[in-house]
């Protein structure tokens, strides 16, 4: 049977140690979708030399990578397979020299990165994060934003320092900080719905819905116990990951958006309505980052700084 080109990329790179500058050629060709392109504007190299290093690495990977055409070389499945490995490896490499680089500790510099999902909570890191700047300006962010599985994905490669989820979730690989709010699910509609005029959605409301929910399995499994029956029976029209498109669907008149609060505004062009769901449904979130990892000095400050910052928001609660 044959092996997956990924394995083969893989053990390609333990064995010859593959360069790093052959990676970036190939993604310099991927952004670009031409050679010509590619070895002009970006790499500074001639076209021959670009073309020669693509034909190795196809040739030691063993599959093609490319479909050249007159107007644009685009990737093959196996190509955007490699497009994927390789930014995660590009963007590890600069995530780890970016650790070796810090100064000293009265000079401290260092890029963190941060992943979450979309949520007002998001506000204290934020918060965190200014308040680290300004006394270290050398510190900046890398902020991802994603799904839980999108997040924990690059947690566990190592592309993130950080991430925030929403509860419940999988932590039984990462110690975490509960951060000190909780968001409110509710239904989000046009205002010319009959359900706009009610206080509180119920359980009976949404089975006959048209409903943009959340891709997660964990969120619908939260609403499976609030319906007392399974999710998977109702009405799903679109599922997405972050609300911002979604929100466009229900404006548009797709479905009914199951979202939490604080995340879809008024604005003069939209005029959408929020009725949160009764029993009510409420969710923790978690600061979350992988078991025994070894901090910088900048991550090590931010992480102190946020203990701060939640410490004061409890006291004011």
């Amino acid at each position: 049977m044959q092996r997956p080109a990924i394995y083969t990329f893989y053990r390609f790179t333990q064995e010859r140690y593959m360069e790093l500058r052959v990676l970036k050629y190939f993604l310099a060709v991927a952004y670009e979708e031409s050679f010509s392109g590619a070895a002009e504007n970006i790499l500074h190299v001639t076209q021959p030399t670009l073309s020669r290093q693509m034909m190795e690495l196809e040739e030691e990977l063993g599959v093609k990578l490319f479909v050249r055409s007159n107007r644009k070389t685009l990737l093959t499945e196996d190509g955007m397979r490699l497009r994927k490995r390789a930014e995660e490896i590009m963007a590890l490499v600069e995530k780890t020299e970016g650790e070796f680089s810090l100064e000293a500790e009265e000079n401290v510099s260092g890029k963190i990165y941060i992943g979450g999902g979309e949520s007002d909570a998001m506000r204290i890191i934020a918060q965190t994060a200014t308040d680290v700047h300004k006394k270290y300006p050398g510190i900046t962010f890398s902020i991802y934003s994603g799904n839980a599985e999108d997040v924990t994905e690059k947690l566990d490669q190592g592309l993130l320092d950080f991430g925030i989820l929403i509860e419940p979730g999988d932590k039984t690989k990462y110690e975490f900080m509960p951060l000190p709010f909780t968001d409110t699910w509710g239904l989000v509609m046009r205002p010319d719905s009959p359900l706009a005029r009610k206080e509180f959605i119920e359980p009976e409301d949404l089975k006959s819905l048209p409903l943009i929910v959340s891709r997660q399995d964990s969120v619908n499994k939260g609403f499976s116990a609030w319906l007392k029956e399974d999710f998977s029976r109702m009405n799903v029209v679109a599922n997405y990951n972050l609300v911002f498109n979604a929100k466009l669907m229900a404006e548009a008149g797709l479905g009914y958006l199951l979202a939490l609060d604080k995340l879809v505004y008024r604005t003069e062009e939209s005029e959408l309505k929020f009725v949160p769901l009764r029993p009510k449904l409420e969710v923790g979130l978690v600061v979350v980052w992988k078991k025994y990892s070894l901090f910088t000095k900048a991550v090590q400050i931010f992480m102190e700084k946020l203990q701060e910052n939640i410490s004061r928001c409890k006291t004011n609660a």
